[in-house]
């Protein structure tokens, strides 16, 4: 690690604590704009069966629909005319805080989540402001919160009201006609058992389902996944990730106390089959990361980079998949996209297949790539049963994937086993995949992944944890961060097929490659750290158009129609993931500005 990225979490940590004493100081909760966004006009309530079979021009929720696809059915802008495609608008958004937006556009409206719990309500064909909220960000809470918790990746529409999740740990409604707040209810208290809500809720049959990133400095009691009633606020069941003493999983962390149990969060939206009235969410490592510093290096210490299939109305846990014990950081919190699909692993690509799996047999699967690793894992999604699994970036963590049990082996070569001790890690903390979603096609029963190639040296800090709690999140050194033997480019785009885990084509950029979205006009939208943002061919991989916003593109795309009329909408800024990878990469912007661009046909 170069001295410029030692230096980024220190630099980091007092810009943002910087930002929360001057939000700290602001007046209370506002909302700025006419009285009714839509002129007088009703507003037709949002239901469950609107979220569940959208509107072809409407974006809803985070991936657009509950299944994670990040598919918009809309083809008006295709293969034939995407070359045309021109800037609209653009809106600049709030400045403090990292910038990881998903716009959410209903019937011509656009909601946007901006950084430091700003919400925004646009018109969506225009631009024109119709409200902002602001809610306070309470002044001590960078005391608390360790990271970048300044920022908002989505937001939840139901009835109407806009629904999200607060910095300082609340879940809480605005009246999506105004933006005046409708009510509010604390999760839990940032000062005792502070989380990061950097990703917003999504909300199915009347509850509003999230996760967060538990601090690892707190008791694992902090770190839950919960239900609220939608209309209400009213709490409804809470799943712990970490099991506690006598439940199912306690013996998985060989006896250590519950209060070193820590920071298996659940920092990303989920999906949820109504069907199945399952609700799926990924977790990330524990702290710290090393499990030699806790219950030894062969226990699972549940439920850690684990798929949970959790109960909707009940909270309880159907099912879970631990995809690999996790020593280096490498988080499996991802976007779970689910897909009813013919089975027929390819052997001649895929590297781990479930003997009982008979080739074209019609599963519900989970699929995707759900961590940091960058292997695709699809499961059964009613019984989490392991169906096969494949790489795509150079990794060396997992040897083998057992496929009768489903089982991941950790390459003994990767394993920490004392302080100071090196190893060759790929990839490295940045992925990988992470945070910036994969899509689905069901015009090519494909799926597009964004993932780095990256490598790191690591070692473990110290031979044990101290009384008071591991002094670092994950008590492992990144000495330097480096590409993989023989590779040139930071970021490839990956297309596989759902049915037989084949590739269907590779796009290798030398810069890191960030969300992407699919649509009905056989085109992937997706942006990367050098601020380009491109539409692919999905058959082939060919980029049609292209145009460079000057900053990275970390939020997610989205189209949706306005007035008739087709718009692709992203937004530009930064965030950890493209600061990382772009020093790989050598990336020099010409700015880091939190903007959102919206793009029409003439």
């Amino acid at each position: 690690m170069n001295r410029n990225m030692r230096a980024w979490p220190a630099l980091l940590a007092i810009v943002l604590s910087a930002a929360v004493l001057v939000q700290g100081a602001a007046e209370p909760s506002s909302s700025q704009g006419p009285a009714n966004q839509t002129g007088g006009a009703p507003f037709p309530p949002v239901t469950d069966a609107m979220l569940e079979a959208p509107d072809d021009g409407d974006w809803l929720m985070w991936r657009r629909t509950l299944n994670g696809w990040g598919y918009s059915p809309l083809s008006d802008i295709n293969r034939g005319n995407v070359g045309a495609l021109k800037l609209a608008w653009k809106h600049e958004m709030a400045s403090t805080g990292i910038q990881e937006a998903t716009p959410l556009v209903y019937r011509g409206t656009m909601f946007l989540p901006n950084p430091s719990d700003v919400t925004q309500a646009l018109d969506a064909a225009t631009g024109r402001r119709l409200w902002e909220h602001r809610r306070v960000v309470p002044a001590d809470l960078s005391t608390y919160l360790s990271g970048a918790p300044l920022k908002n990746r989505n937001l939840a529409i139901y009835g109407d009201s806009i629904i999200d999740l607060g910095v300082d740990d609340f879940v809480y409604a605005l009246d999506a006609r105004t933006g005046e707040p409708r009510w509010e209810t604390r999760i839990q208290d940032y000062r005792q058992l502070p989380a990061i809500q950097g990703s917003g809720p999504i909300v199915a049959r009347g509850k509003i389902f999230s996760g967060r990133a538990c601090d690892y400095r707190y008791s694992g009691e902090g770190c839950a996944v919960t239900a609220h009633d939608a209309r209400t606020g009213r709490e409804l069941w809470r799943f712990f990730t970490i099991p506690k003493p006598g439940e199912p999983g306690d013996e998985s962390w060989g006896g250590v106390p519950y209060e070193r149990r820590r920071h298996v969060g659940a920092w990303m939206p989920p999906s949820y089959d109504p069907a199945l009235n399952l609700v799926y969410i990924g977790t990330s490592v524990t702290s710290p990361a090393p499990k030699f510093l806790l219950g030894g290096n062969d226990k699972q210490h549940l439920y850690h980079n684990s798929t949970l299939a959790i109960d909707a109305d009940t909270g309880k846990l159907r099912w879970h998949y631990q995809h690999v014990v996790d020593h280096w950081d490498l988080d499996h919190p991802f976007e779970r996209i689910l897909v009813d699909t013919a089975v027929a692993p390819d052997p001649r690509e895929v590297a781990w297949i479930n003997p009982r799996v008979s080739p074209g047999e019609r599963r519900s699967v989970v699929t995707g790539i759900p961590g940091k690793t960058g292997i695709v894992y699809t499961l059964d999604r009613r019984t989490g049963e392991f169906l096969w699994a494949r790489p795509t970036n150079f990794q060396n963590v997992v040897s083998r994937i057992d496929g009768a049990t489903g089982a991941a082996v950790v390459n003994p070569q990767s394993l920490f086993t004392r302080a100071n001790e090196e190893r060759f890690i790929c990839p490295n903390t940045n992925g990988g995949k992470n945070w910036p979603a994969g899509a689905y096609s069901p015009l090519k029963n494909a799926i597009f992944m964004p993932v780095q190639n990256t490598c790191a040296i690591e070692s473990v800090t110290a031979d044990a944890v101290p009384p008071a709690g591991a002094p670092t999140a994950y008590m492992i050194r990144f000495e330097q961060q480096q590409l993989p033997p023989g590779v040139s480019h930071v970021g490839t785009i990956h297309a596989v097929s759902v049915e037989t885990g084949r590739t269907l084509w590779k796009f290798d950029n030398p810069a890191g490659v960030l969300s992407l979205m699919t649509t009905g006009g056989g085109l992937v939208f997706g942006g990367d750290v050098s601020g380009n943002f491109r539409a692919f061919d999905q058959d082939t991989g060919k980029v049609l158009w292209t145009t460079n916003l000057g900053s990275a593109v970390n939020g997610f795309p989205v189209s949706y129609r306005a007035n008739g009329r087709q718009y692709v909408a992203v937004s530009t800024g930064t965030s950890l993931v493209s600061a990382g990878v772009g020093r790989l990469g050598g990336e020099r912007l010409e700015r880091n500005a939190n903007t959102l661009y919206v793009f029409a046909l003439p």
